[in-house]
């Protein structure tokens, strides 16, 4: 860890929508400017969101150095506090483990505050996070139909949207809502010649703290994410601690960000997540159905590198996300459909990614990977189920995985495909079954 402090510095919020924080790390200095377009930016509810916004980003210049005590220049409520240093300790838990660091001992100091809620009128429209990918899809289609005012929200990088996301956007039939965020180009130089670390960040963190903002300055009342069950399970256990990929996404986060919207705007803003009862076998089951999306979803995060001359067009058919979501949805999408979708390489016809699908449904002794992909459980009965189809006999590499797995029962399939608890989506918003 570096010796020298990483400091806030600083943060502004102007009329036109423009919100710049400012960092500072020994002889460095960050900034990264996001323009909101335009809202009522002066309202007390979008100061606290800009504030959160501005906490939970800095986390992109403090793990150039990872030094040991950040100084922060507002004061934190106490549930802001325990926000952010398990954003830092929790959410750069991959980032540490990579780099061999261990953030158990970070001493964040701020002065602390017991301000209480600003307040925020209700507002009954929905602001949906949107990624392209099925998770997102079925949130939208779920909402839309009870919530009309609803509204997709993207961040975009400067260099331009994601062709990825914007196919999906003509079919959800929603208008969307951006931010373009810009990041400080510092983190783009060289790292041989910066000595910058490199790693993980947890951006979804970030991202619902923009959405959050944009919440309270255009007036919607719900930031609807689409964080699904599995996203708590975690990658794997390392010195005692889980490491999860996906922290940023799980329930324990989603609770503490919740927290501090309460003691910081009030109950006037809701943030949860729609899909946090299900699983991904019930998204894909779900997504099965929505049959106008096939040919537009994207999920290869390929697609979305920041170097736009490193993205591809096209699903690569080889990366872990890719090898996931073929098996999550082989059991209800045909093999001939999902070859479509995969433009003639779907990674299950290709017997050179079997040791990918081996560590997914936990049958190799590397351990999940670092991506948002399901857990153990789920892909197993995505496996049982898919190689029992008609269409899968001839699959090498279903069934040779469905040969080396323990028998998948009716009532676990069951479990997989019911809701889960607990989890926080409102009356309002909730499936019957899962108002039980």
């Amino acid at each position: 860890m570096s010796d020298a402090p990483f400091r806030y510095t600083g943060h502004e919020l102007d009329g036109a929508g423009t919100l710049a924080c400012h960092y500072e790390l020994g002889e460095r200095s960050f900034t990264e400017a996001f323009d909101l377009g335009q809202g009522d930016w002066g309202i007390p509810a979008a100061r606290e969101a800009a504030k959160l916004v501005y906490l939970l980003a800095g986390v992109s210049y403090y793990k150039t150095a990872a030094p040991r005590v950040v100084e922060v220049d507002v004061a934190l409520r106490p549930a802001e506090h325990a926000l952010l240093r398990d954003h830092y300790v929790k959410g750069l838990g991959e980032f540490a483990f990579r780099n061999g660091l261990d953030l158990s001992r970070l001493d964040i100091r701020a002065a602390s505050s017991d301000a209480p809620a600003v307040g925020q009128p209700v507002s009954p429209a929905a602001l949906i996070p949107f990624g392209g990918g099925i998770d997102s899809i079925v949130t939208v289609e779920s909402v839309k139909r009870r919530h009309p005012g609803a509204s997709l929200f993207m961040v975009d990088p400067d260099t331009g949207p994601y062709a990825a996301k914007e196919r999906v956007v003509p079919v959800t039939g929603l208008p969307v809502t951006r931010v373009v965020r810009h990041l400080d180009p510092q983190l783009f130089e060289d790292p041989a010649s910066t000595g910058f670390r490199q790693g993980h960040v947890p951006v979804t963190a970030i991202i619902t703290a923009l959405a959050l903002l944009v919440a309270a300055g255009r007036g919607f009342g719900d930031v609807v994410m689409s964080n699904e069950w599995s996203a708590s399970a975690g990658s794997q256990v390392v010195g005692g601690r889980l490491v999860n990929h996906q922290f940023s996404k799980s329930r324990e986060f989603e609770a503490a960000f919740a927290d501090v919207v309460r003691v910081a705007i009030g109950d006037g803003l809701r943030v949860f997540s729609f899909l946090r009862p299900y699983t991904e076998l019930w998204v894909a089951e779900r997504f099965a159905k929505l049959t106008e999306y096939h040919g537009a979803f994207h999920s290869c995060n390929r697609a979305f590198a920041t170097d736009p001359a490193k993205r591809l067009d096209r699903w690569c058919g080889e990366c872990d996300k890719c090898c996931f979501i073929d098996l999550v949805l082989a059991p209800f999408v045909s093999r001939v459909e999902l070859e479509t979708i995969f433009g003639g390489h779907e990674p299950l016809g290709n017997p050179e990614l079997s040791e990918r699908f081996s560590v997914l449904v936990g049958l190799s002794p590397d351990p999940k990977p670092f991506e948002c992909v399901g857990e153990v459980g789920e892909c197993r009965a995505a496996a049982a189920l898919a190689a029992a189809r008609g269409d899968r006999t001839g699959s090498a590499v279903l069934q040779d995985l469905a040969g080396r797995l323990p028998p998948v029962s009716a009532a676990e399939v069951a479990l997989l495909l019911a809701p889960h608890s607990p989890h926080d989506v409102p009356n309002d918003y909730a499936a019957e079954d899962q108002l039980v």
